[in-house]
């Protein structure tokens, strides 16, 4: 039988359409805690900050400097407060990331080819354009400022939501989830560039004695997969010593410590199986995962992180005025603040009109301008690739700082003044969402979801 002409099947494809309830719901959730802990980090930067410039400044780097652990069988493990928390802390950040960009791939949106594209594009534009922007405007400042190209690749979600939680708006579900999709690609890439590019003193013997404890974790995971789902401690008496080997090894074979919370992420079964379901759980292993470790990585974690990496001495109006003045400030500036909107708005734009597909009727092109605006907020990942890029006290360091730090205010303010005049259009969209609902309990506007199922 022949379909129709105006069966679904030849409507135009659409951009940045409604996805499914179940996934809408999951986006919410994560969405909400991740906005929480944005406030949590900004509290972080801000007394990090204030140390820094303050009498007790001597205090701070102090402790910011104090060492702790042993050099135990020549594994470099007497690490000051900030090498903990940059190589160690973030590593639980790095494998929640993990973990999401696994769920993304197996049960999400990324695992269709034809959903992924215009995230996976928007995200490839929005590291390419700020990299090349800060590379042209430092390509006579010398190979030590050219390595901080990486510095505004990347954007920092918590920030991002806790920016939309503050100016109250009332984004469509397509909206969060592309944003949040286009943060986990965008991680995604951040991730392979540390692994590539900031690998030094590459000590293979390492890697491949991690290959045994990595086996084993994921064999540990997948078989005792009942139990770290009825009993939460069993996560970490069991999983946690076998990450932490692992992490000591990548941590001396040359390759950034925080990968390893990545690799160990995607040992994690995702899918729903028999252990599950005798566990009588609703979700994999690696959704339960999440909701245990995000609380403690957005509260505690990434903000310990940025306590130690923002605490930059900016020297009043005249060191901050001298500081962002300096090409490797001009450059991470403009790139975030005006590069990411060229490179995540062009992509998207560029690729909805490559594949013929039109808008979202309730969506706008300036909503994509808003996000892409708040993808400028690039305030952890960037902050560590600073370090790596430059080194902890290097002048240079200072000034990819404040660049960042101000960058990414500038990138909130903006991207909430373009969202923000539009949250009566949101508001309207959001009753549209929510009120309709079917006899199945879903909402009408996602009834694909319940005609799929």
């Amino acid at each position: 039988m022949s379909t129709p002409p105006h069966s679904p099947q030849h409507a135009p494809e659409t951009t940045l359409a409604r996805g499914t309830y179940k996934e809408s719901q999951r986006i919410s959730e994560i969405l909400r805690k991740e906005s929480v802990g944005g406030a949590v980090l900004l509290a972080a930067t801000v007394l990090a900050l204030v140390l820094a410039n303050s009498p007790a400044a001597h205090f701070y780097e102090t402790l910011r400097d104090t060492r702790l652990g042993k050099d135990f069988a020549g594994l470099h493990l007497d690490l000051s407060l900030a090498h903990w928390a940059a190589d160690g802390l973030l590593a639980v950040f790095f494998f929640l990331a993990g973990l999401e960009l696994k769920k993304e791939f197996v049960i999400g949106d990324l695992r269709s080819p034809g959903k992924a594209l215009v995230p996976v594009v928007a995200a490839a534009g929005g590291v390419a354009v700020p990299a090349l922007i800060y590379t042209a405007i430092n390509f006579n400042n010398g190979a030590e400022a050219l390595g901080g190209w990486a510095i505004p690749a990347a954007t920092d979600i918590a920030f991002a939501v806790a920016v939309l939680a503050v100016i109250g708006t009332y984004l469509p579900a397509a909206l969060r989830t592309f944003l949040l999709t286009l943060a986990v690609v965008d991680d995604l890439i951040a991730i392979i560039i540390i692994a590539i590019f900031y690998t030094s003193d590459l000590h293979i013997g390492y890697l491949l004695a991690a290959i045994v404890p990595i086996a084993i974790y994921a064999f540990v995971a997948r078989k005792g997969e009942k139990l770290f789902h009825l009993n939460a401690a069993s996560t970490w008496l069991i999983l946690l010593p076998l990450g932490f080997i692992v992490w000591v090894l990548f941590l001396n074979s040359g390759i950034h410590a925080t990968i390893a919370g990545v690799v160990l992420a995607f040992m994690i079964p995702v899918r729903e199986n028999k252990r599950t379901r005798a566990a009588e759980a609703d979700h994999g292993l690696a959704e339960v995962l999440e909701h245990r470790i995000r609380p403690l990585s957005a509260g505690f974690c990434v903000p310990v992180f940025a306590f130690f990496s923002a605490g930059v001495t900016i020297g009043g109006i005249a060191g901050f005025t001298s500081a962002i003045s300096q090409p490797v400030a001009l450059g991470i500036i403009v790139a975030l603040v005006g590069g990411k909107i060229l490179g995540i708005f062009g992509a998207t734009w560029l690729v909805t009109r490559l594949r013929g597909a039109n808008l979202d009727p309730d969506i706008a092109w300036v909503d994509v301008v808003g996000l892409a605006a708040l993808g400028g907020i690039g305030f952890t990942v960037s902050l560590l690739i600073a370090e790596l890029s430059f080194g902890v006290g290097s002048p240079m360091n200072d000034a990819a700082k404040i660049a960042i730090l101000s960058a990414s205010v500038l990138a909130a303010l903006l991207g909430s003044l373009i969202l923000g005049s539009r949250n009566r259009h949101y508001m309207k969209l959001a009753q549209k969402e929510t009120v309709d609902v079917n006899r199945d309990g879903v909402p009408d506007v996602f009834a694909d979801d319940s005609a799929a199922r």
